[in-house]
C-alpha cells in the first residue's frame, strides 16, 4: 500500500454526526450563564477546538474573563449535558460502519480527537466499532489539542509509524493544520464545511464511503 501503515480518524464529524450535540451542550451551558453562542459563531470560530480550548477562546472573544477554575466547572457541566443527550442519540454516520471494517482489514486504526474519551468510548461501543481502534487519544491527552500537532504526533507514536505514513481524516481546518504540521498526509471530509474552506488537504471527499484504500494508496 505504497508508504501508508495506519490511520488515524478524527471522531466528531468524521465518524459521528456529533457537532450539532455539542453545539446544543455548549449552548445549553452558556445560556445559564447569560451568554448565547450562534450556530454560525460555533462553527466559524468554535468547532475545531476541544473543550478547554473553546471555552477560553469564547472568553477572550467576549471578554468575559473567566479563569481556569471557572472553565474547568463549566466543561463538566457542559459534558454532563452532552451525556445527557448522547444516551439516546444515535450519531454514528450510517457510513462510518462499513468505512472502519473495510480499512480494518488492512491497516492500523486510531482516533485523535477533541472530544473527551468517555465521549468517544460510550459511541464507539454502542455501534460495536470500539474492537477496531488500537489506541484513542482524546482532549486533555496532550499538553495542547487541536490545532496545534501534538494529537496527531502522539496518534502516530502510538502507531509506531513515522508521521508521513500515516494518514488523517479531518472535517475541519483545525483539524487539518493539526495533522499536517505533525507531518502527516490528511483526507478532509465534507460534513461540516464545505471543500473551500478545508485548506491544506492532500485530498477532499463527501462521504467515508469514498475513504478507501485505493484513495489512501493514491496520496
Amino acid at each position: 500500500m505504497a508508504d501508508i501503515g495506519a490511520v488515524v480518524f478524527d471522531f466528531d464529524g468524521v465518524l459521528a454526526n456529533s457537532e450539532p450535540l455539542h453545539l446544543q451542550s455548549y449552548q445549553a451551558v452558556l445560556e445559564e450563564l447569560g451568554v448565547t453562542l450562534g450556530r454560525d459563531e460555533y462553527y466559524q470560530h468554535y468547532l475545531g477546538f476541544d473543550d478547554a480550548t473553546a471555552f477560553r477562546t469564547l472568553s477572550d472573544r467576549r471578554g468575559l474573563g473567566w479563569n481556569a477554575e471557572q472553565i474547568t466547572e463549566i466543561i463538566a457541566r457542559k459534558a454532563a449535558i452532552f451525556d445527557d443527550i448522547i444516551v439516546s442519540a444515535d450519531v454514528i454516520y450510517p457510513e462510518a460502519i462499513a468505512c472502519v471494517e473495510r480499512l480494518a482489514a488492512s491497516l492500523p486504526l486510531g482516533i485523535a480527537s477533541g472530544a473527551l474519551r468517555h465521549e468517544i468510548e460510550a459511541i464507539l461501543r454502542r455501534s460495536s466499532l470500539d474492537k477496531h481502534f488500537r489506541f484513542i487519544v482524546a482532549a486533555g491527552e496532550t499538553t495542547r489539542g487541536k490545532p496545534a500537532p501534538d494529537p496527531y504526533r502522539r496518534a502516530a507514536r502510538l502507531h509506531s509509524r513515522a508521521p508521513e505514513q500515516c494518514v488523517a481524516i479531518e472535517d475541519s481546518r483545525w483539524g487539518i493544520e493539526s495533522a499536517k504540521d505533525a507531518g502527516l498526509h490528511c483526507v478532509g471530509i465534507t460534513t461540516s464545511y464545505a471543500a473551500r474552506d478545508l485548506p491544506g488537504a492532500d485530498a477532499i471527499i463527501g462521504s467515508l464511503n469514498e475513504f478507501t484504500v485505493d484513495l489512501l494508496t493514491s496520496l
